[in-house]
């Protein structure tokens, strides 16, 4: 007998797995690294890629140096948001290539010593300094979110009217332009106490340089923060997003040394950057597919020859499969014979 009530606990176990199969897609295809480009919290970086899209600028996540050696330097500018690692010979080569041949790199670093390896063995001068920027008078609802409204004329910075740092960093320029300082009465926090003492150094100083290298340029900004998804939103951070993708037809998000990706985001961009692996994935799709359909029509159609001799009968027994197999295709030895009827009478118990 059909029955017409619900099926609760079928209902249930498929809800279940749905659940869960969402659940393990999502935690597969975000991050919860900081600065990172699928981290979608407060401290991630997934508004940048949003950011280039809105000025009409294509976005690329790398996660191998090796981009930059077939990439277009033209048009084309890198970003590295404080890398967790040092990038070898091979790589800083690859990188010094690309902006000398006219790319912009950006580097944005506060506390961390790799940005500044990296600049040096690229031939840019400027150096973040490690300290700690605070504006008592000028800032965003903190000292320690202190606003540099001091900004230059340089086309990066048109239509910019301040960065607002989190714990930011000054930039030593040593010869570089300087984009963007704090005000005059913006001070180094020396002992980290959150308070100006005596010994503290008080004036303006420059939190993002710019200068030539070869046919390109790089830029140096002494906090990374200022690209994270909540600090994006706060005065001027956008715009200078903006104005920077702005004049570059290509953004390379460099996280080649940055926290680990998403599994699934890794594979999804290993088969992207893998033509003969993209071909190999749609043959094995279409030959399962065709594998999947080819079996149930054999069962239909000897299905509908036993009803036809006898309507009592309702499915196959394995010797009427194995004889209508045989029929259908005589030129399969036995093994493979065999293994497709047990895969049928197999899909059939289920």
């Amino acid at each position: 007998m059909e029955r017409s009530a619900i099926d609760y606990p079928r209902l249930v176990l498929v809800a279940l797995t749905v659940v869960t199969v969402v659940g393990l897609v999502l935690a597969a295809s975000s991050s919860s690294a900081a600065f990172g480009s699928y981290n979608d919290a407060w401290d991630g970086a997934s508004e940048l890629r949003e950011q280039a899209r809105t000025v009409g600028s294509e976005s690329e996540i790398v996660r191998n140096t090796s981009r930059y050696a077939s990439v277009s330097p033209n048009g084309t500018v890198a970003i590295v948001l404080s890398p967790e690692s040092d990038y070898g010979p091979a790589e800083t080569d690859r990188i010094r290539s690309f902006v000398r041949n006219g790319g912009t790199l950006l580097v944005a670093e506060d506390f961390g010593r790799h940005a500044n390896d990296l600049l040096a063995r690229i031939g840019a001068q400027a150096r973040v300094t490690g300290q700690v920027l605070r504006d008592e008078q000028y800032n965003y609802r903190s000292p320690a979110l202190p606003v540099a409204r001091n900004v230059s004329n340089a086309t990066v910075m048109e239509g910019v009217d301040g960065l607002t740092l989190n714990h930011g960093s000054p930039v030593s320029p040593n010869g570089a332009t300087v984009l963007a300082s704090t005000s005059g009465v913006a001070y180094v926090d020396g002992d980290r106490d959150a308070e100006l003492d005596d010994g503290d150094e008080v004036g303006t100083a420059p939190v993002a340089t710019a200068e030539p290298v070869g046919d390109g340029r790089v830029i140096v900004v002494g906090d990374p923060s200022l690209f994270i998804n909540t600090m994006l939103d706060r005065p001027g951070n956008q715009a200078f997003v903006r104005s920077l993708f702005d004049v570059h037809e290509r953004v390379l998000l460099d996280y080649s040394h940055a926290g680990r990706l998403p599994p699934l985001s890794v594979a999804l961009l290993v088969v992207r950057d893998t033509p003969l692996l993209q071909v190999f994935l749609g043959a094995a799709g279409i030959a399962i597919i065709g594998l999947r359909v080819r079996r149930p029509e054999i069962v239909r159609r000897l299905t509908a020859r036993i009803t036809a001799d006898d309507p009592s009968s309702r499915e196959p027994e394995p010797a009427e499969l194995s004889s209508f197999v045989r029929e259908r295709h005589p030129e399969w030895d036995d093994e493979r014979t065999e293994r497709v009827i047990r895969g049928i009478m197999a899909r059939r118990d289920e």
